[in-house]
């Protein structure tokens, strides 16, 4: 009789979900979506800037979560594809406002010159401003009739809550008044990263489970998973400013430094920052249990947060 005892190596639900293939086919999706939502017409030169950024690349994980998060809670593709396409001129936004020279001021994202090194400062936030109001356009106008318009309000309430003084902004804010400060705490580093990165990846999860009518403890499970995985990414971003290239990264590596930012790992060092994000993980995948197999995208996507590479 042959021994089976080490047969069986793959846990069964990783043997039967592909996740590199399902982020593939699904990042296709948004890029086809996205090219659509800003047709070029005149004044040419600023749809141009537009799409210069949006379309740059990008791993497209933002939308990607509103997405999944929608078809788990029993929602379509089609209802949250609008609201999937917002988060990312959202955060496509922030990009280009953060590579300006008056805030991180630099030359380089996703392996291409930023936007205001091809079109200019001034092109550069006009084009930011432009995503960012075409965003809530975007959602009001294109989400499906069978979506409860009370519904879209609510998703439209919260992108604007994870972006402004409260959300994005604020985190930017106290983010710019810690540069060469190196007895930040904790608490501040904290803040800075719930507000800046985890407010609106919490809001891509969160608005795709209203679209699908989550309720109000779906509602709460799903945002104390973004919350933590938001804070994961952001470890892990902070871990490869340190260790990765910039061929590999697509943006200016060892920024962080530069800066005299305070960083987890220049906190905690590098090992103890990875397990940290580790723990994160584990946590968020803890707040899908009630949902079983359909959380399975969920779940993979927060693995693949604290494994990748850019």
């Amino acid at each position: 009789m042959v021994a089976t005892d080490n047969v069986q190596k793959t846990p069964p639900e990783e043997a039967t979900f592909n996740l590199a293939a399902y982020l593939k086919e699904r990042q296709k999706l948004c890029d086809t979506a996205l090219d659509q939502a800003i047709p070029i017409i005149y004044p040419e030169k600023i749809y141009e800037a537009m799409r210069y950024s949006l379309l740059a690349g990008g791993k497209r994980v933002r939308p990607i979560l509103c997405l999944a998060t929608c078809e788990m809670m029993g929602g379509t593709i089609e209802m949250a594809m609008p609201t999937a396409c917002a988060v990312e001129m959202i955060h496509t936004m922030s990009l280009i406002h953060d590579d300006l020279p008056a805030m991180d001021n630099d030359d380089y994202r996703r392996g291409k010159l930023t936007n205001h090194k091809v079109y200019g400062e001034d092109v550069a936030i006009l084009a930011g401003d432009g995503l960012l109001a075409l965003a809530f356009e975007f959602v009001a106008i294109e989400t499906p009739q069978n979506v409860p318009r009370e519904l879209v309000l609510q998703v439209i309430a919260r992108l604007g809550r994870a972006l402004g003084a409260g959300g994005l902004v604020g985190g930017q804010v106290v983010d710019l008044e810690s540069e060469g400060k190196p007895d930040i705490s904790l608490e501040t580093l904290n803040f800075i990263h719930k507000h800046k990165t985890a407010a609106l990846l919490e809001a891509c999860v969160v608005c795709g489970g209203i679209i699908a009518g989550a309720s109000p403890e779906d509602v709460q499970r799903l945002t104390r998973y973004a919350q933590n995985i938001g804070l994961a990414f952001q470890i892990i971003d902070d871990i490869l400013d340190v260790t990765s290239t910039q061929e590999q990264l697509g943006k200016t590596a060892g920024k962080d430094q530069k800066a005299q930012k305070v960083t987890y790992p220049s906190l905690w060092g590098l090992e103890e920052s990875r397990s940290k994000a580790q723990e994160l993980v584990k946590a968020a995948c803890v707040e899908l249990e009630p949902f079983g197999d359909k959380a399975k995208q969920l779940q993979a996507i927060a693995h693949f947060i604290t494994s990748r590479k850019n």
